[in-house]
């Protein structure tokens, strides 16, 4: 009967104009958490690595060139995993390996927790960066293809805002453990084994979800089975006809796009991880070396600081990127990093006035995430075509942490050359290279179907004014 029904032309839209129009329901609520578990888990990772490094060298005593490739080799396996995962994804399909990536975090994460000394940890974070990297374009295109065109954004930005949530946890939890006074060897190896718990979670919803119903009707041209995976996966919210019609746009049409989306991602995520390293330069000016307690607090001020500033920015993004749009929010946010990173670089004795310069600090990072670390990710999953779409992001994310990566090692060179106000100004440099590129390179999708956005040749949304949310078999 419910068979019957889906395949029924007369009582059901296509697929993707019924995605394109559905309300908000039960269902993108359990896709968001099913995306959204990655990113906390890859924001918790980033956030606890750097205590714990400090932590576990307090036994190792290994060298300076090592422990910077145990914090920073986990950003170079992400570059491969992007790139790995959003070409298979592409060619495979989505579900064939959703999933997979949650078990390379659950293992390097577990794995790195009984890392026996810098060697191992390098391996096991190497593990847990190529599934990190593997995260981004499945989950954000996952979502996307799912996201109905009144709510993308907001959809695909909460589940990229899950990592704030990491961002907290990751401080909380070494705040707890330090406070309660855990042994050292204990508190990093504890901190880091907990980021397997949220990656595990939600292997089976991964697993267990269907295929992406725009990719399998669109890309392979199986319209019926697409149709009958989300009356199943929506729980007959969704009602649609499966057009047999395959979609093969070569992505070199997408040229344009895929520079802006990234080379902007490239460049925020290189004056990102410039921002991230200048904490320490605050925590100098706020908490003396002497100081008692002194890794207790400075852990305290992550969170209030990211607390206070970057968490609304997340906020404001999902909520406002639909209203305001992609492109508007992240060349707003591009222009005033660069204006609050020129300010903190430029303006003589601001380095050493811990008040006014803890409040620009903090207004970078509102407008870091209030601007395009958010949108670079929700664009990657919005310019390019079905058939395309998680090879595009791929990239893009990949060339993103490539720039991170770069950032790491970049940082003690160019503070030898410049100083610490002259990587401030560099910085600002970046996110005015960012401006550039999303004006130039980024047409705004907010508003437009994905099929729209993607320019996907012969696509013409369906005229039918049937209700979406009709019972299975409903008459007309």
């Amino acid at each position: 009967m419910a068979a019957a029904a889906v395949s029924n032309e007369l009582h059901a839209r296509e697929v993707a104009e019924a995605l394109n129009e559905v309300k908000f329901t039960g269902f993108h609520l359990r896709a968001i958490i099913t995306a959204g578990m990655g990113f906390f888990t890859s924001a918790y990772d980033l956030t606890v690595i750097g205590t714990a490094v400090v932590l576990a060298n307090m036994e190792w005593h290994a060298s300076p060139l090592m422990i910077g490739l145990v914090t920073s080799i986990s950003l170079a396996a992400t570059v491969l995993g992007a790139f790995v995962f959003g070409t298979i994804a592409d060619r495979i399909g989505r579900k064939s390996v959703y999933g997979i990536e949650a078990v390379l975090m659950t293992i390097g994460a577990v794995g790195s927790a009984f890392a026996a000394g810098p060697i191992s940890m390098i391996i096991w974070r190497s593990v847990m960066g190529f599934g990190i990297g593997g995260d981004y374009p499945l989950s954000a295109v996952i979502m996307s293809e799912y996201a109905n065109r009144e709510n993308r954004g907001k959809m695909v930005g909460m589940v990229f805002s899950c990592q704030a949530l990491g961002f907290l946890a990751g401080p909380v939890v070494l705040l707890t453990m330090l406070a309660a006074g855990v042994s050292h060897d204990l508190c990093w190896r504890i901190a880091l084994g907990l980021g397997a718990i949220p990656a595990a979670a939600v292997i089976l919803l991964r697993r267990t979800m269907p295929e992406s119903p725009r990719w399998l009707a669109r890309a392979k041209g199986h319209g019926a089975k697409a149709a009958r995976d989300l009356a199943w996966y929506s729980e007959g919210t969704v009602m649609a006809a499966g057009a047999d019609r395959k979609i093969r746009e070569p992505l070199s049409k997408y040229v344009l796009a895929l520079i802006g989306t990234a080379g902007a991602w490239f460049v925020l995520d290189y004056a990102y991880y410039g921002n991230t390293i200048c904490m320490p330069l605050i925590l100098n000016h706020l908490i003396p070396a002497h100081t008692h307690n002194a890794m207790l607090i400075s852990t305290a001020w992550n969170v209030i600081i990211f607390g206070l500033f970057a968490v609304p920015g997340y906020v404001c993004a999902f909520m406002f990127c639909d209203k305001l749009g992609r492109k508007l929010v992240q060349m707003v946010g591009f222009a005033m990093m660069g204006l609050l990173f020129l300010l903190m670089g430029v303006v003589p004795g601001l380095s050493g006035a811990v008040a006014p310069f803890l409040i620009l600090f903090g207004l970078s990072y509102f407008f870091i995430e209030f601007g395009p670390n958010v949108t670079t990710f929700i664009l990657a999953a919005e310019l390019f075509p079905v058939n395309q779409r998680a090879t595009g992001h791929g990239i893009s994310a990949g060339v993103a942490k490539a720039g991170a990566f770069l950032g790491v090692f970049l940082f003690p060179i160019i503070q030898n050359s410049l100083g610490t106000n002259g990587i401030l100004v560099f910085s600002g440099g970046m996110a005015v290279a960012g401006l550039i590129l999303t004006a130039i390179c980024i047409k705004e999708p907010a508003g437009k179907s994905l099929e729209e956005t993607g320019q996907e040749s012969g696509w013409e949304p369906a005229n039918r004014k049937l209700p979406l949310g009709m019972p299975v078999g409903a008459g007309v």
